[in-house]
């Protein structure tokens, strides 16, 4: 069943458009997850899905219903914004409860789900305190846990970890993993710049730039099959490395001829019609090795730079384009800044690309 369905969804501010026609149906209880650069448009989205933000053209139906024109009070949705916005002089009860009074609920039901909230999160140790009392892991916690109690249809999440310290965000992520777990019918969605909390949490990912949809996939999809560059260098980190090659022949074998002057083999399934064309590659820094003897080296430079993180080392490669190459190897590499190294990759491990840069080719 449709939870939420977005049709042809534009956003002007008078002349300037920012939302270009987006189209998405995301499923009653999928957790969907909006990632992109800053000034991409996916918080514009969510506030329009919020009913913060007016639509200026396309249909946003919830659970079947066309609710452009709908006040956001009765659109059935909840939302965590990144900040904690709480009553200061309320506890933590009364901030959960402050909705449900409001909407003059009767008071055993503010009760039971005030409390089946608290469990939830682990608040129940807390239900007495003031938010000045909490640390910031907690306040976001009855952030959500007054969202919670209003047993939203949709869920919306505007960052809701940014404002917290590494630690507390990996404890918040999970908790809001759980989260998702206990409430299998409310729909969520998700908006974040931190790719990390999008591949831990989604069930599907929106890849938005410049106000458009560059791609919607699984985390895996994403990562194992980017549909453009922009996706392959949005999702992983370090990013894919990418770099120029021409397509010198098509079919079965297909043979990209490296700027280099070698020539790679690759499995490529659909490249009729782009021989002799100038194309993209890519590899991610992951799926990069030193070249042993008789491996075709894709790339070779200089090591500008070193990041040794003790269960992998970065090295940074000047290979004399216009960016530097980033080779990520496992454990403690015997590498010094300034040592010349040459690199290759397994050919299922390569990602070709049209000349547009938009075009994935199947391997």
């Amino acid at each position: 069943m449709t939870g939420l369905k977005l049709t042809n969804i534009k956003k002007s501010y008078g002349k300037t458009d920012v939302i270009h026609g987006v189209d998405l149906e995301v499923q009653k209880g999928e957790f969907i997850v909006f990632v992109g650069p800053s000034g991409c448009g996916k918080s514009t989205l969510l506030r329009m899905i919020a009913g913060l933000e007016s639509i200026t053209d396309g249909d946003l139906e919830i659970s079947g219903e066309r609710v452009n024109d709908l006040p956001a009070a009765m659109r059935g949705i909840a939302m965590v914004f990144q900040t904690y916005a709480l009553y200061p002089h309320m506890t933590v009860y009364d901030n959960m409860a402050f909705g449900m009074r409001i909407a003059k609920a009767d008071k055993a039901e503010i009760e039971k789900r005030v409390t089946d909230a608290a469990d939830m999160l682990q608040l129940t140790p807390y239900l007495d305190r003031l938010p000045k009392a909490l640390s910031g892991g907690q306040r976001q916690r009855v952030a959500i846990g007054r969202a919670i109690v209003r047993n939203p249809t949709v869920f919306l999440f505007d960052e809701p970890l940014s404002n917290l310290d590494a630690a507390l965000r990996v404890a918040t992520r999970i908790e809001i993993a759980n989260l998702k777990e206990g409430l299998p019918d409310t729909t969520m969605v998700y908006v974040t710049h931190d790719q990390v909390e999008a591949m831990t949490l989604a069930d599907r990912i929106v890849v938005l730039s410049a106000g458009l949809i560059e791609q919607v996939g699984t985390p895996l999809e994403l990562y194992n099959k980017p549909a453009n560059t922009f996706v392959a260098k949005f999702i992983g980190s370090p990013a894919m490395n990418i770099s120029k090659a021409k397509l010198s022949k098509a079919g079965d074998s297909s043979v990209l001829a490296l700027p280099n002057g070698n020539s790679f083999e690759v499995p490529i399934s659909s490249a009729a019609g782009l021989e002799g064309q100038d194309l993209e590659w890519g590899v991610r820094p992951e799926d990069m090795l030193i070249c042993q003897d008789n491996d075709t080296e894709l790339l070779s430079g200089s090591v500008m730079f070193i990041e040794s993180l003790g269960e992998v080392t970065l090295l940074h490669i000047d290979c004399g384009g216009e960016d530097s190459v980033v080779a990520k190897l496992p454990g403690i590499a015997d590498v010094k800044k300034g040592d010349q190294i040459s690199l290759t990759a397994p050919a299922d491990k390569l990602h070709v690309f049209d000349n547009k840069g938009v075009s994935f080719l199947y391997l």
